[in-house]
């Protein structure tokens, strides 16, 4: 896990790993049309019911929500590497961080309005801002910062859980609501009607990025807490701090995690967004495990490639998943099984990691990373 070429290897192996498993939750969206009841257990078949609604069930135990809480934990050592950077040099902070935080909500509107509802780009960017100016108050400040923010997220989501509880027990029922509008138009819908519908809907399909702020800051801030405190460090001492995340992050992930299987949904949301955080830290241990002891192997150069270019590769991702399942494109829609589903997931994988391979074969950056990087340069320079 040596640094490479002035990069830590593992960091860029974590982002690829998150990436690649944040298609493993929204590959579900695509596949189903937009339709985010099959995202819960709410109305769905229990999972005992057919192989198909296992997989599904599981796929999403391993997923939903523990690589997307992996990613912005790496956005956050993202953050601080940054504002180490910015310290060695002697620069302002925030300073052009700010611009490269709007950039990337530039960014996720656009990706939002032409590929898909659901992005997290945005939602990072806001993060990104409010993160960069408490950091800049020191380590008290972030340890403040997380006690606040991370309290009242928890005692939102455990506000949820209890509320499904108390409706579970009274025989009441939890719903998304009716979403055969969505799943019409993603399946006969031009793709200039998907944008018309998209920006039209931009308040409500932008709820969930506003509601997980709370707890990407806790986890922007959790993550420049790992690397200041040498979790991410290639010695001894950080082997034996990553131990630990693995050992605690797995004995309390799995089995909160595990709730998922409880018939009736009720603990969907916090799985999600309480309990999945836990096990993404498991996930970081376990994967620092592995590479430690398989460094050369082949898998880690890919998936380090694909974390070189996170940003690219996530776009692409939905891209493809767009033209695969949406009626404009192939129109694979509600037409597959779960098990075929997970295959195509497992096939776009395949195909993010050789196009990471054959760009940097050619380039130093992404596509997108050399994108955001010419227009923060166009941006700082207008403003000397």
């Amino acid at each position: 896990m040596a640094e490479k070429s002035g990069r830590l290897r593992l960091l860029d192996i974590l982002r690829g790993f998150a990436v690649m498993g944040t298609l493993g939750t929204n590959i579900w969206l695509f596949a189903y049309l937009g339709d985010l009841n099959v995202m819960f257990t709410f109305h769905a078949d229990a999972w005992w019911t057919s192989f198909g609604e296992f997989v599904k069930v599981f796929v999403l135990f391993l997923m939903n929500g523990k690589l997307l809480s992996l990613l912005t934990i790496m956005f956050g050592v993202g953050l601080e590497m940054k504002y180490q950077q910015s310290l060695r040099h002697g620069n302002a902070w925030p300073g052009v961080y700010i611009w490269t935080a709007v950039i990337l909500m530039a960014e996720g509107f656009i990706h939002f309005t032409l590929v898909m509802e659901y992005d997290i780009l945005m939602s990072y960017g806001i993060t990104a801002i409010i993160a960069a100016f408490i950091i800049k108050g020191g380590d008290k400040a972030i340890r403040r910062a997380m006690k606040v923010f991370g309290g009242f997220h928890i005692v939102v989501m455990l506000f949820i859980l209890i509320s499904g509880i108390l409706l579970g027990l009274s025989g009441g029922n939890v719903s998304l609501g009716d979403m055969k509008e969505t799943v019409l138009l993603y399946k006969d819908g031009s793709w200039l009607q998907q944008v018309e519908y998209r920006l039209s809907h931009f308040i409500i399909f932008r709820m969930e990025a506003l509601f997980v702020i709370p707890m990407n800051i806790f986890l922007f801030l959790l993550g420049i807490r790992l690397m200041r405190s040498g979790y991410f460090a290639v010695d001894e001492e950080g082997k034996k701090k990553r131990q630990k995340l693995l050992q605690w992050g797995l004995c309390l992930g799995l089995p909160l995690n595990m709730l998922i299987f409880v018939p009736g949904g009720y603990f969907d949301l916090p799985v999600r967004y309480l309990f999945a955080p836990i096990l993404a830290l498991g996930y970081m241990g376990l994967i620092a495990r592995m590479v430690e002891g398989s460094e050369k192997l082949w898998l880690w150069t890919r998936l380090e490639q694909v974390g070189q270019m996170s940003l690219s590769c996530y776009v692409l991702q939905n891209v493809i998943s767009s033209v695969i399942f949406y009626g404009w494109g192939m129109g694979f829609g509600n037409k597959l099984n779960p098990t075929a589903v997970v295959g195509v997931w497992i096939m776009i994988s395949c195909v993010q990691m050789l196009f990471a391979y054959v760009w940097l074969g050619r380039f130093k950056l992404g596509p997108m990373e050399s994108a955001r990087r010419f227009a923060t340069v166009l941006i700082t320079k207008s403003k000397v």
